[in-house]
């Protein structure tokens, strides 16, 4: 059976460093056997590929892909924290925010990119409970932001 990072190398995926926090807060804390990971943007090598709201300067389909992103940088956030993703028993809760025009109302689609990761990446410990909600704005004018609780041993 294939370890997570290794199945991140099947998907065409690198694991990225830890995005550094632009703000007062950690990536990640542990608290027991819990990961509380903060707010993930999409950045890719220290910069946002897009900017804008979902329904206006981003496309839905991008906004998907954008979420990917944000749920890649959050498990390099929890890999950081615990030392392997082999220590991930099941990841619990996702957050996803998606910077929307008001008549938007596909956030769940979008934030669909976050979880299909986390499915293809853990299997059966990627199914989680999920909030995606539609915002005025997020940080830098990021079109998508995830955060996440995961279990751990």
């Amino acid at each position: 059976m294939a370890t997570p990072e290794e199945r991140i190398a099947e998907l065409g995926l690198t694991l990225p460093e830890v995005v550094p926090p632009v703000a007062a807060y950690q990536p990640a804390v542990r608290s027991g056997d819990h990961v509380y990971v903060s707010g993930q943007l999409p950045f890719v090598d220290g910069k946002l590929p897009a900017t804008g709201k979902v329904g206006a300067e981003v496309d839905a389909d991008t906004a998907k892909d954008l979420a990917a992103l944000c749920a890649l940088n959050a498990i390099a956030a929890v890999r950081a924290e615990v030392g392997e993703l082999a220590h991930v028993v099941r990841i619990v809760k996702v957050g996803g925010f998606v910077a929307s025009t008001p008549d938007f109302t596909g956030q769940p689609g979008v934030i669909n990119g976050a979880s299909e990761l986390l499915g293809s990446v853990f299997g059966e410990a990627g199914v989680h409970a999920r909030a995606a909600v539609g915002v005025a704005a997020l940080p830098l004018d990021a079109p998508v932001e995830v955060d996440m609780i995961v279990e751990v041993r």
